[in-house]
Order: C-alpha cells, then sequence, then structure tokens
C-alpha cells in the first residue's frame, strides 16, 4: 500500500463538500493549488507523498479523463472535474481508479435516493436517458431553467459523492 498523505486530501474533501451543498460550487482557490501541490509532492522524498511524478500525472489525468468526458455530456460540473484531478494527482492511477468506481456507486445511490424522497424519480430517469442517448433533434436545451436559483433544475451536488467514494478507497485499498 501505498503511503499518501491523507489529511490535506480530507480537509479538501470537507471543504468541497461544505461549498457544494451550500452554493453548488467548488472554488477553484481550493482545488487548483491542491492540484499543484499533489504534483508538486511528487517530486519530493518519499515518506511524505510516495506517489512518483508519472503517477501523479496518470492519476491527473484519470479524473480529468472520466470525469472531463461527463462534464462534456453535461452531467457533472467543471468543479467535480477540477477535485477529482487534483484527487488524482495526489494518489495515482490505482487508487484513483478505485475512488472512481466507488465515487460513482456512492453518486447513483445518492441521486436514486435524491429522487425518489424529492418526488422526481421518472424526470431523473428521462434526463439520464438524454444524458446518455442525446436530446431528440427537435427538443432543445432550456438554459433558462438551469440556475441555482430555480428549483426546477435539480442539480445534484456531487462532492460528497467524491469525498465518500475517495474515503472508502483509503479503506478498500
Amino acid at each position: 500500500m501505498q503511503s499518501i498523505a491523507w489529511w490535506p486530501i480530507v480537509a479538501v474533501l470537507a471543504v468541497s463538500t461544505y461549498t457544494d451543498l451550500r452554493s453548488r460550487r467548488i472554488p477553484n482557490w481550493l482545488v487548483l493549488p491542491f492540484l499543484v501541490v499533489g504534483i508538486l509532492a511528487s517530486l519530493g522524498p518519499s515518506g511524505w507523498h510516495d506517489v512518483g511524478t508519472v503517477q501523479s500525472l496518470e492519476g491527473m489525468g484519470l479524473g480529468l479523463l472520466l470525469f472531463g468526458a461527463l462534464a462534456w455530456m453535461g452531467g457533472m460540473g467543471m468543479g467535480d472535474v477540477k477535485l477529482c484531478a487534483a484527487i488524482g494527482a495526489w494518489v495515482g492511477p490505482k487508487q484513483m481508479f478505485l475512488a472512481l468506481i466507488l465515487t460513482a456507486l456512492v453518486g447513483g445511490a445518492m441521486a436514486v435516493g435524491w429522487a425518489i424522497f424529492g418526488g422526481f424519480a421518472g424526470e431523473l430517469l428521462k434526463g439520464t436517458g438524454d444524458l446518455l442517448f442525446g436530446r431528440s433533434k427537435n427538443e432543445k436545451a432550456d438554459t433558462a431553467k438551469l440556475t441555482l436559483s430555480n428549483p426546477l433544475a435539480r442539480k445534484m451536488p456531487y462532492a460528497p459523492a467524491i469525498a465518500i467514494g475517495t474515503l472508502i478507497s483509503f479503506f478498500a485499498h
């Protein structure tokens, strides 16, 4: 098992979860320095951060690739993408892959529970179909609806799922 300084990861996950729940945003001032420090720490002496530079860049790339694809399809925010890239820079590709799988499982369970208790499970299924298979040609996205002040937008904060999935991956790895 790799020797990873887990406390900075936990601190960033806690703050990003708080800000995402509160404002549906994960701030750049939090994740970008965390990303840079994760890469720089891979250059330093082992013991504090036992992920090599190549592994750090691979972990960052894995987070960018997978969550970036979801953001491109409209199912994820860019704050989530940057958070996953930063975590990947700290933990490397193997740990990041496990964290992403667990994050997806936790996020899926959270989304289903949120939809059921919120009374919009049918809309969730339709939205998932649109995301996976694309909108019909006659149907245009109503970007006016996609604002935080609109309760119909129903954007789920995903940082809690990222945090839980990442933390579980530490115990499972």
